[in-house]
């Protein structure tokens, strides 16, 4: 039964390969988004790191990620196929200097604060791919597409199918004609779907109206919506300038040169911080890829910040990659403990959980960076799977 089963997965995956190489590959194959002048991390036909370092694929390419997605990977922990999300319902607006943020799941924040209402990442489709494919969610949204409130901003980081959702875009647009913001070459996929949006550059901003301001900073990434379109779009980090303290989003990130951080903290006080965590291990015992930080290297960014309150995200939702479901919260805890740490300023948010972030203060002093990579060294992260 199991070489039948076998057969007939090769036999339908055979045959959704020839539908896509009819119809869809052509349309994504290697498009065009952007041209402009050349730059220091835009060679005039694809956009790269500056720090140098060249992303690669995990082990087997395209071809070992796509096999991996189809037929699973029997050498990765176990996930559960669904978990438990107590959804809330935000308040219409948020203003006397509060600022609440609500993790709604994966890399999407909405944060409220100064009567504007700001949402990252947006994904409510059940599955992160193209064509209905591609990763299935096991955590619901904590917000039921309807609860939320009018949404003003929409930052979106980069063009993979987890960050930048068409779906979810089309019916915020229709129902909100929110703002939306990304890096350059992303608004040419966006205005496929008839959606508009405004494409920046790193260092450059845009105003949403007085006292609240976007700026596109950097990070460390890349992008694709189809395997050789790669970089043919730029990825970013962003900072809200808002007037009781910034809000700054990582979008989806490696550590690089770890310059970045401090790069958008000079644009004044961070008062939250959204912070990835996971989808970090695509080799055993692996701490952070080129791609994606984990939690050794969340503690890194968000010093750098200036250790910001901040929310870790981009874990616990889709499954992306090696590690256990757990293993990136608790690796988080063990790698603050160590850097002795003020923990408390890592919110542990849940899927759906409102949180009433602090009024901006003194920051906690540094961690200490020698001590984790100490733990590291010694095995301390070794036991999370």
């Amino acid at each position: 039964m199991r070489v039948i089963r076998a057969g007939l997965a090769i036999l339908l995956w055979t045959m959704v390969a020839a539908c896509l190489t009819i119809t869809a590959v052509p349309h994504f194959l290697d498009r065009v988004y952007y041209r402009g002048p050349v730059t220091g991390h835009f060679d005039g036909a694809r956009f790269f790191n500056p720090d140098g370092e060249e992303i690669r694929l995990p082990t087997g390419g395209p071809a070992g990620f796509i096999a991996r997605q189809i037929f699973g990977d029997p050498d990765k922990p176990v996930w559960p196929d669904a978990v438990v999300v107590q959804r809330s319902r935000p308040p219409a607006r948020v203003s006397d200097g509060r600022m609440l943020a609500t993790w709604v799941g994966h890399a999407t924040l909405l944060v409220q604060a100064d009567g504007v209402n700001i949402l990252t990442d947006p994904i409510w489709s059940e599955r992160a791919g193209p064509l209905g494919m591609g990763p299935k969610r096991v955590a619901e949204p904590g917000v039921a597409f309807d609860d939320l409130p009018k949404i003003d901003l929409i930052l979106v980081s980069h063009n993979h199918y987890d960050h930048m959702d068409l779906a979810t875009l089309k019916r915020l647009w229709d129902r909100d004609r929110p703002q939306i913001v990304t890096s350059l070459g992303n608004d040419s996929v966006i205005a496929g779907a008839g959606i508009p949006s405004r494409a920046l550059d790193w260092g450059q901003q845009s105003e949403i109206r007085p006292g609240v301001t976007v700026n596109v900073t950097r990070n460390h990434h890349w992008d694709s919506r189809w395997f050789a379109d790669r970089n043919r779009a730029l990825w970013s980090s962003f900072v809200v300038q808002m007037p009781g303290g910034n809000f700054f989003f990582a979008g989806d990130t490696g550590l690089g040169d770890g310059k970045w951080p401090a790069e958008a903290a000079a644009l004044g006080p961070v008062r939250l911080a959204g912070i990835p965590i996971g989808a970090f291990r695509f080799e055993a015992g692996q701490m952070a890829s080129g791609s994606h930080i984990g939690p050794r290297d969340a503690v890194k960014v968000w010093d750098g910040l200036g250790r910001p309150f901040a929310i870790p995200i981009h874990w616990g939702t889709f499954r992306l990659s090696r590690e256990a479901y757990a293993t990136p919260p608790a690796m988080l805890r063990a790698a603050l403990d160590c850097a002795r740490a003020d923990a408390g300023r890592f919110a542990a948010a849940r899927i759906g959980q409102s949180v009433e972030v602090p009024a901006l203060a003194e920051p906690p002093p540094a961690p200490d960076l020698r001590a984790m990579a100490a733990c590291e060294a010694a095995g301390r992260f070794a036991a999370f799977p």
